[in-house]
């Protein structure tokens, strides 16, 4: 494999991780394994701390295709739990506000679960990288300043419901560049007549790309170790 000329990693991000942490781990051990003090790498749409799944990082000059990646299809599993919000819509704040639940009933879900499909819009989280006047919305949510988002159009291609037992509700989307799946749980809670936040939250596609396709990132540190070996015993 030659990263510096370019290639293309298929890696599952591991819970907690950011995604810019990924990214430094993959390069420091491709910088210490092929001995540079600096190379390119990159990774096409970011995924938050409390998520795993699929994400592809780009090295050397294949972090030109990032762009295109960015625009495939993506697809997630994702679980919500009714009947409570967060300020960040998921796990990452603790619960401000708790709503009924008796009334949500399957046919309910049913009903609700096929308005989100096609063209929507919507509202990003204040807990996001969006920016506002050059300042991230999350850096405004944390010092206590309120910040107004406008809503922006996306796609929504697939919705199935995976399974459903009250407080939990758990998704298949396939969805276009742009969607906040926790906001897409906020609208879900509200259109139920309740609240909810995302207790789990996992990408399995990008474009062609699916989990199974990815290393893990053991693997991958320990694949680099025997191409670095390799290298040395030339």
């Amino acid at each position: 494999m030659n990263f510096v000329e370019g290639e293309v990693l298929h890696v599952a991000k591991p819970l907690t991780w950011t995604s810019f942490n990924l990214v430094s781990k993959v390069r420091w051990k491709l910088q210490k394994t092929l001995k540079m003090k600096k190379l390119k790498v990159g990774h096409a749409g970011t995924l938050d701390p409390l998520a795993t799944g699929v994400m592809i990082i780009c090295t050397g000059k294949s972090t030109k295709l990032i762009e295109s990646f960015q625009y495939q299809t993506k697809e997630y599993i994702a679980t919500l739990e009714l009947g409570a919000t967060t300020p960040s819509f998921d796990l990452e704040l603790p619960v401000d506000a708790t709503f009924p639940t008796e009334h949500i009933t399957r046919a309910l879900v049913d009903e609700v679960i096929p308005r989100f499909l096609g063209e929507i819009w919507q509202v990003p989280p204040v807990y996001s990288a969006v920016k506002v006047d050059g300042k991230r919305a999350y850096d405004y949510a944390r010092e206590g300043q309120e910040v107004e988002l406008k809503p922006k159009l996306l796609v929504i291609d697939e919705i199935e419901i995976l399974d459903f037992a009250l407080p939990v509700l758990k998704i298949r989307v396939v969805c276009s560049k742009g969607t906040y799946i926790r906001a897409l749980a906020r609208d879900i809670g509200l259109a139920l007549g309740s609240g909810a936040h995302l207790t789990a939250l996992e990408r399995t596609r990008i474009g062609d790309i699916k989990l199974n396709d990815c290393w893990q990132i053991d693997d991958l540190v320990e694949f680099l170790d025997k191409e670095a070996r390799a290298v040395e015993m030339e």
